[in-house]
């Protein structure tokens, strides 16, 4: 079997400034708190932990909590006749949307937190959502169930490969 052509792919990472400022400010911590007990033998904080549980809380949160962003990613492929979305580490398999339940799509602008309470895969009033950062993506509506949004950098793009993908 022949592999379909690709019309659109994008890999989307979370970009927010914010968000990274908040994951390395509580991966500091830790960090400042296991070398402070290491290094001068002094408790850090009222209650402090030591020892294995402080290299583990060091190694999950000091490391792999921002390793787990930074490894976070939504890729959008869009074929003649479907779209996939994955969305790891979250999606062990894509997502396959078929094009033929697809009854009509557009272009948006959305706000993340009041339309969908944030980023990821989310569910709102609106339907649900997958996006990474910003404030654009396409709205697919469904004959059969709620819509679904699919938020990136490229919302043009996008749309034209879905508008594409459904003439094929």
């Amino acid at each position: 079997m022949a592999s379909q052509p690709i019309l659109f792919q994008e890999k989307q990472h979370f970009t927010q400034v914010w968000l990274w400022v908040v994951l390395l400010g509580v991966a500091s911590i830790f960090w400042v708190g296991f070398f402070y007990q290491l290094l001068s033998g002094h408790n850090f904080g009222r209650n402090p932990v030591v020892g294995v549980e402080a290299a583990l809380l060091l190694v999950l949160v000091g490391v792999g909590l921002p390793f787990f962003f930074y490894k976070m990613r939504l890729v959008t492929e869009v074929y003649p006749g479907y779209i996939r979305l994955r969305f790891f580490p979250f999606h062990l398999k894509a997502v396959e949307i078929p094009l033929h339940l697809v009854r009509d799509y557009e272009r948006v602008t959305y706000n993340a937190i009041r339309d969908y309470g944030g980023w990821g895969i989310r569910w709102g009033l609106r339907g649900k959502a997958y996006n990474m950062s910003g404030s654009r993506g396409v709205q697919l509506y469904f004959y059969n169930r709620k819509p679904l949004l699919i938020g990136s950098q490229k919302p043009e793009e996008l749309f034209e490969a879905i508008r594409e993908a459904k003439n094929l």
